[in-house]
């Protein structure tokens, strides 16, 4: 689809400088503003037929400025020279409702990112309509008629988005960059016996020619469901516990919950005060690696416009640096690690093992392929959620098993990793592979 004209970063950085400039103007002591622009097309097939078809535009302007200590902020989704001056007034007059905070203000002046490399981010899809259409009516029937027992689909999606931000404050900085990214995925429902299950598959990028093949994710969609089938409920027991890469990715999403700022901060964390500290088993590596060229989490400066740096966020199990952003870091007396915003491209190293090496050294326990609720307390760490997999005998899959939960708490299941596979997942912000626990509560019937 060829893309429309949209607001180009240098036409994104004049609103921003008239956004600052008015700022000032009227009185702040400082301001940032950032602006941003996109546009997609999202396409979903359901039973061969085409579901929805939309074509999507966004843009928006927000502006945050400061009397002193003051903070107040305002936005608008119209980038008219009267919209941004009537946001900036607005913002300007809530400051006088707001509280003295000593935390707040813009990052220093010296933390700001100088040279900004081109990360390989911006790789817009030329694809039309009827070519989307196309994409993901190949995908679904490859899933549908893969197997008998596929009844049922919940569609196969195409989307595909491009956009741009530009960040900008009174401190002299005022950068931006473009970026892309694009996705197909599938879900279907097998049915067998009078047993309905359900399962998906999906591929991401930011370039739209690494996507798996359309018959690839509906063949596997359509085989992830049928494995499900003829599941059984397991009795009360404690075993090894296997996640695959695509959910072990969200087992180290608790961990970074815990080490930002506002945990810590707030005392709402199950490891608090754990800089420099052993929280994981001995041989966890987690490296923060934000230029990484075309990632999917990658940035070369944070929201407050702060540099992105290579660090090691875990050596050897110790906890060597927390996720802040300037506020919060101000709040615990320490210093930014360019993380407002959020982490860019977490890399958890492997340990050598195979997914197949590891559920030989598991030999007899569970490999979870489906976490249900949100049963994780963030701060005793407290972990009870339900899950279905396999059963897993002498290193192979024996059957599937369904409703039942899994049991824990974060602090022993991360000090209990006995093996990170090197089947990494680059789907996402965190690459990490398949993770083996020595040990969980698995309760059924």
């Amino acid at each position: 689809m060829t893309q429309p004209t949209m607001p180009s970063i240098d036409a994104l950085k004049t609103h921003i400088k008239r956004a600052l400039d008015l700022a000032l103007e009227n009185g702040a002591t400082a301001a940032a503003a950032s602006a941003t622009c996109g546009t997609g097309l999202s396409v979903t097939v359901r039973m061969r037929e085409v579901e929805t078809l939309e074509y999507h535009r966004k843009q928006g302007l927000g502006v945050a400025v400061y009397f002193g200590q003051r903070k107040s902020s305002a936005s608008t989704s119209d980038l008219g020279d009267e919209a941004i001056a009537e946001t900036v007034r607005r913002a300007c007059g809530l400051a006088q409702y707001a509280a003295e905070d000593d935390c707040a203000g813009l990052a220093d002046p010296e933390r700001l990112a100088k040279d900004i490399p081109d990360l390989d981010l911006y790789h817009p899809w030329e694809i039309e309509p009827h070519q989307a259409v196309e994409l993901a009516t190949e995908c679904e029937a490859a899933a549908l008629d893969s197997d008998e027992r596929i009844t049922n689909s919940e569609g196969a999606n195409i989307g595909t988005g491009t956009g741009c931000s530009v960040y900008g404050n009174t401190n002299g900085f005022l950068e931006g960059f473009r970026d892309s990214q694009h996705s197909l995925s599938c879900a279907v429902l097998a049915e067998a016996d009078g047993q309905m299950e359900r399962d998906f598959e999906y591929s991401v990028s930011r370039m739209s020619d690494e996507l798996e093949s359309p018959e690839k994710i509906g063949r596997e969609a359509a085989a992830r469901a049928v494995a499900r089938l003829s599941s059984v409920k397991l009795d009360t027991r404690n075993a090894p516990v296997l996640f695959p890469a695509r959910l072990a990715r969200g087992f180290f999403g608790h961990l970074i919950g815990a080490i930002s700022g506002s945990s810590l901060y707030r005392k709402s964390t199950f490891v608090p005060d754990c800089l420099d500290t052993q929280i994981l088993a001995d041989f966890v590596t987690i490296d923060e690696l934000p230029h990484l060229r075309a990632g999917l989490a990658s940035s070369p400066f944070d929201d407050e416009g702060v540099e992105t740096v290579d660090r090691r966020l875990v050596d050897g199990g110790v906890i060597r640096g927390y996720v802040l952003g300037s506020y919060y870091a101000r709040k615990l007396g320490m210093q930014t690690t360019g993380n407002a915003g959020g982490i860019h491209n977490l890399v958890v190293a492997d340990t050598g093992k195979s997914y197949t090496d590891l559920l030989s050294e598991m030999d007899r326990g569970l490999l979870v392929t489906e976490l249900i609720g949100h049963g994780v307390n963030p701060v005793t760490g407290d972990y009870s959620r339900g899950a279905a997999g396999f059963w897993v005998e002498n290193g192979e899959i024996r059957y599937p098993v369904s409703e039942i939960t899994m049991a824990g708490n974060l602090k022993d299941m991360y000090r209990n990793i006995v093996g990170i596979g090197t089947d990494v997942d680059l789907r996402g912000g965190i690459r990490t592979g398949s993770v083996l626990l020595e040990e969980m509560t698995i309760a059924g019937s």
